[in-house]
């Protein structure tokens, strides 16, 4: 089956506001057949975002993303010298650090995307459009 790497809002959604996820994505998500992933890069920008202001979480991020992981079954994927360095490799389609090491790593890991980012589905990588 295939393993699905959540961009970084599709992962804040689904923990908040899932109907904001298009009711079909959201059944492909729930069949456990499936491993859901999130990346350290989506930690990452979730923690700069909270401390910015940006981003409202319940907690602090330290313990909402990883009991958010727990309960939602998703798997923390960890950023790889190789993913970093694949970077470099990506066309210039999208100036966000994150969803550039995001792609990175779905291309090395043969992960699907599922992302709202119009830029995402542009890289040649497998993604799933969903949401706003």
């Amino acid at each position: 089956m295939t393993d699905f790497l959540l961009d970084t809002h599709v992962w804040l959604w689904l923990q908040t506001e899932p109907e904001r996820v298009d009711p079909r994505t959201l059944r492909l998500l729930s069949d456990q057949r499936h491993g859901l992933w999130l990346s350290a890069a989506s930690a990452w920008e979730i923690a700069i975002k909270f401390g910015l202001g940006k981003l409202h979480l319940p907690a602090a991020p330290s313990a909402y993303v990883p009991d958010r992981l727990r309960s939602s079954d998703t798997r923390s994927l960890g950023v790889e010298v190789a993913h970093a360095l694949h970077v470099a490799t990506l066309p210039d389609l999208h100036r966000d650090p994150f969803d550039r090491l995001i792609v990175a790593q779905a291309q090395l890991l043969d992960l699907t995307i599922v992302t709202a980012d119009d830029q995402l589905v542009e890289y040649p990588v497998s993604t799933i459009r969903t949401g706003d």
